[in-house]
Formats: structure tokens, C-alpha cells, sequence
């Protein structure tokens, strides 16, 4: 019996947490929740939805007539200018003024399209305009988170393909924890900690999704999420605005593929959140110890209507998982998409 068949637990070098991996249980019967199966493809345009081009959104305010990425100040923003409240003073309940700004990408004008299905020049468009608000929002503000929902099973409040950035007048709590352990792995060893675990990734390959010149992409040793990965660039950036041409490319190139093995696995428009994490802003130049990197966290566990439920033990204990990151790679791996 070897890691592939019994219980253990694997340890995320990012944040310095644990999980643990129970691949016996992906042998278990499922009579739990199957979400619904997956609806047709939508319309190029929809006159009901508030970001296709042209169209009214809930505030009163009418989309230009945008042919590639459109990018607009979020209508109902979780972070606004002002804080809401001052720093409390005594006692034992603790609040934090929280001040900031959130804008909504619209990654293309097509209401049916998605990151998978759009051609490379427009995923590039999609990356410039990542790299473009990343430097811009950082700099007025101490952080710059870039993300995207995708489907209804991930919360996502329009099935136009779009993402969201939102900056903050302080770092939160994940990006906080990924700086301390690099910046510790630096101190230690003297080496950038994904630099080693791409080169520990390249030397096993077990656990390598998709690669090329700039950027890997991995099940990462300690995945959470049944099917996640982590995008890694290959190049020494720390942010995105600092990403060349050729690796702009390269990553439309890879995301494009990756995206597409998603797809392919279960036959569906695969949900998840995805989200970039940078070095903060707030640090300035102090970014030796940082690579920049992105996470993909879909939630289909069995099929593209059963899936991964963090609850229970997950809640209360740790994170846990049924099948192991290598064999999820395998099965990514094995999906057939076109050149």
C-alpha cells in the first residue's frame, strides 16, 4: 500500500497549513446534492443581462457598444473609499477601518464566450487589461486582487464571461500568509520557494499539467479543491504589470489550454474561482522572495453535477481530500483538446 491508497496528510509550502488526503473514500457510494445538469449554451447577447454591450445595468447606466475587454467601476462594490468605522479602543471585540475599490471586467463583448472558448488575441486583451489595472489600482492601494467566478455553482451573478479586481488599503489575510512563508523560504535556503517547487514539479512530473516557456501549471503537492491548480510563472516577476509580451502570450497560450482540459473532463463549462495572487503592493521593491502565480479552484468532484462540499471535518478540523493531486493530474492530463 503506498500515499496513492492510504491516509496522510500533505503540508501547503504557501501557507504553511495542512490537509489531509483520504484516497479510500473516492470508493464511497453518492446519494448526496447533484446540482442540476449544466443549461444550454447561452445567446451571443442577451438583452437581459447587465454586461452585454449596449445594454442597462441595475443602476441606471448603459454599456458602450465594447468590441473587446470593458472594464467599469463595480456597481456594488465590497470596498469603498472610506472605511466604515474607527480602529476600537479596549475591550476584547476588535474592528479595523477597511477602505478600497472594486472594478468588473468584461472579458468580451460574446455573452455565450468564456476564457476557454475565446480566441488567443482576445485572451491576451483579457491579460493586458489584468497587468494594466494591477498597476494602476497598486498604485494607490496596499493590494490588488484579480479574479474571476465562473458558473452559478461558483457564485457568479451573470454568466457574462467577466472577473473582478478588488484593491484594499490592506493586505488580506491569504496573500498576508503566502509573503510570510516565501519570505521565510528565502531566509532559509536562500532560493525563491516556487522557483524549487517548480524545479521539484519538472523533476517528478506526476503532478504537471500544462507547460512552456514562461509559465507551469501543476496540481499542486497540497491541492484543496479536487481538480486545482496553480499557475506559476517560470520568469523572475513578482507582478503582473511586470509581465513581457512573450510572457503575456505564453499565458493566454496556457490558460487557454488549461481551460479547455477543464471542459474536457467532465464534457461541461467547468466552474471555478480563480484568482491571481501578486506581491502586495505595500511592499514596494522588497519582492525578491515572491513569484507571481495564479490559482484555479473548480469545485466538481465526480461529474459536472456532483460536486466537492468543504463542510464537516473541513470546517472544524482541516482541509480534506478523496483523490490525491497526482491522480487529478493524470486525469487533466489524459483530456484530448485541439492543437
Amino acid at each position: 500500500m503506498t500515499l496513492a491508497d492510504l491516509p496522510h496528510r500533505r503540508r501547503n509550502l504557501l501557507t504553511g497549513e495542512w490537509l489531509l488526503v483520504s484516497p479510500h473514500r473516492a470508493k464511497r457510494p453518492w446519494q448526496g446534492e447533484a446540482s442540476p445538469p449544466p443549461v444550454p449554451r447561452a445567446p451571443a447577447h442577451d438583452p437581459a443581462c447587465h454586461l452585454c454591450p449596449g445594454n442597462v445595468r441595475a443602476t441606471g447606466e448603459r454599456n458602450p457598444d465594447y468590441d473587446g475587454s470593458f472594464v467599469f467601476a463595480n456597481d456594488f462594490a465590497a470596498l469603498l473609499s472610506e472605511g466604515g468605522t474607527d480602529p476600537s479602543v479596549g475591550g476584547i471585540f476588535e474592528t479595523r477601518p477597511a477602505a478600497g475599490e472594486a472594478q468588473v471586467i468584461c472579458f468580451a463583448p460574446d455573452h455565450s464566450a468564456t476564457l476557454a472558448r475565446l480566441p488567443g488575441s482576445a485572451v491576451v486583451n483579457v491579460v493586458d487589461t489584468w497587468c494594466s489595472l494591477s498597476a494602476e489600482l497598486g498604485a494607490r492601494w496596499a493590494h490588488v486582487q484579480v479574479f474571476e467566478n465562473k458558473g452559478a455553482m461558483m457564485g457568479a451573478s451573470s454568466p457574462h464571461p467577466h472577473g473582478q479586481v478588488w484593491a484594499s488599503d490592506f493586505v488580506p489575510q491569504v496573500p498576508a500568509r503566502e509573503d510570510a512563508q516565501q519570505r521565510d523560504w528565502l531566509a532559509a535556503h536562500g532560493t525563491v520557494l516556487l522557483d524549487d517547487v517548480i524545479a521539484a514539479e519538472l523533476s517528478a512530473g506526476e503532478r504537471v499539467v500544462e507547460s512552456n516557456a514562461h509559465w507551469i501549471a501543476v496540481v499542486p503537492h497540497w491541492a484543496a479543491w479536487p481538480f486545482e491548480t496553480l499557475l506559476i510563472a517560470r520568469d523572475d516577476v513578482a507582478r503582473l504589470e511586470e509581465l513581457t509580451e512573450p510572457a503575456r502570450a505564453a499565458l493566454a497560450e496556457i490558460i487557454g489550454r488549461l481551460l479547455k482540459r477543464y471542459d474536457g473532463l467532465f464534457s461541461c463549462d467547468f466552474p471555478y474561482s480563480m484568482g491571481w495572487h501578486g506581491a502586495p503592493h505595500s511592499l514596494g521593491t522588497d519582492t525578491a522572495h515572491w513569484r507571481l502565480h495564479a490559482h484555479f479552484l473548480p469545485p466538481l468532484l465526480r461529474s459536472s453535477t456532483v460536486r466537492k462540499h468543504m463542510v464537516g471535518f473541513e470546517l472544524l478540523g482541516e482541509i480534506q481530500r478523496d483523490i490525491t493531486p497526482e491522480s487529478a493530474a493524470e486525469r487533466l492530463r489524459a483530456v484530448e483538446i485541439a492543437p
